[in-house]
């Protein structure tokens, strides 16, 4: 079974896919890296951790991508065959006050993934075999075609978080050509589920709720947002793990980039309002809210903010095509599973 190096695996999406990645193989060997940062309440890390901590060839590095040393150690060490870098300052409203977070975990970190990658060729019998990091919705800013297509142009940011994401697939993109690692990127669509980011909508709205405060629906309810549950954004990203690019050479000697891009989306957006209604009706069959809860009384529609944008809908064409995949999970299911498991955890 070949080494699987998995940075930000404390994260949502990284240790749902550790646990994912001990389900489905025997025995396998998985490196996670996490610099177990504050931005959330560190509390839901440990968490999740606690829970990796079962599979006996998991291990676990304390550190951060931005740590060209450390990450170079890491690769001689353990020499991964495949590297999925889900490690990133994530989060649009916070790229506004912070952006420096994000040029430290995007770009630099990125840049030290990339270039251990390159090294792996002269290190170790096969190298990287396939590189797969997340990229984000937020690189088609205020695009106006809908869904959102990976042939689309995506050259005009609105946030720094989307210009870092979109920075990545360069990266990799030039990486790719120069030194033939096969890459795949994975833009996912507004990702939710149990023990999910506190700083996204359906957290923070739960946990206003619970303290008798107002929410504030942006864009006066108007936007429109394509959520993804969690485990369908992990069978995603096992499915594109599973096959990279092909390797081939063009008419100029040189490596065809063995490159590829794919939105991970539910392919049908929700109104945030329809969204925050049966979100509310989850809470109160979980137990978290009481049956009477006036939910008009708290709730405010506002103006957009700055670096959001209206609408996110994923065209998914492509990973049907390629990897015979779609995510189904129903909004209803996705927020009963969060309502459960927020009951349980802070109940």
């Amino acid at each position: 079974m070949p080494c699987i190096l998995i940075t930000g695996a404390a994260g949502f999406i990284g240790s749902n896919l550790v646990k994912a990645v001990y389900k489905r193989y025997d025995n396998p060997v998985v490196v996670g890296i996490d610099n177990m940062n504050d931005y959330y309440d560190v509390r839901l890390k440990e968490e999740r951790l606690a829970e990796l901590s079962q599979y006996p060839n998991f291990t676990f590095v304390k550190g951060n991508i931005a740590d060209k040393a450390l990450i170079d150690a890491l690769f001689a060490e353990h020499k991964p065959q495949i590297v999925v870098n889900l490690a990133a300052q994530a989060g649009v409203r916070y790229s506004i006050t912070n952006p420096g977070a994000y040029i430290e975990s995007n770009l630099i970190g990125f840049y030290n993934i990339l270039e251990a990658c390159r090294h792996s060729y002269e290190q170790y019998e096969g190298g990287v075999e396939h590189l797969v990091y997340a990229s984000s919705s937020s690189v088609y800013g205020s695009n106006k075609k809908v869904p959102y297509s990976t042939d689309d142009k995506v050259d005009n940011p609105v946030s720094l978080y989307a210009a870092t994401k979109k920075s990545n697939e360069l990266m990799a993109h030039a990486y790719s050509k120069l030194y033939n690692i096969p890459s795949t990127g994975l833009r996912f669509f507004t990702v939710y589920g149990p023990c999910g980011r506190p700083d996204m909508a359906y957290f923070g709205f739960t946990n206003k709720l619970v303290k008798g405060e107002k929410i504030q629906i942006f864009n006066y309810g108007h936007c429109k947002r394509d959520f993804t549950y969690v485990d369908d954004i992990v069978e995603g990203v096992i499915r594109v793990m599973q096959k990279a690019p092909e390797k081939q050479v063009g008419e100029d000697g040189l490596p065809i980039p063995p490159y590829a891009v794919y939105n991970i989306g539910n392919n049908s957006p929700e109104n945030l309002l329809d969204f925050v209604t049966i979100l509310q009706e989850e809470l109160v069959r979980a137990g978290v809210l009481p049956e009477d809860y006036d939910f008009d009384a708290h709730k405010e529609l506002v103006p957009m903010q700055p670096g959001d944008v209206p609408v996110t809908y994923a065209d998914t064409t492509a990973l049907e095509h390629d990897f015979g995949f779609k995510p189904s999970t129903s909004l209803r299911d996705g927020l009963r599973a969060f309502a459960e498991w927020y009951a349980k955890f802070y109940g």
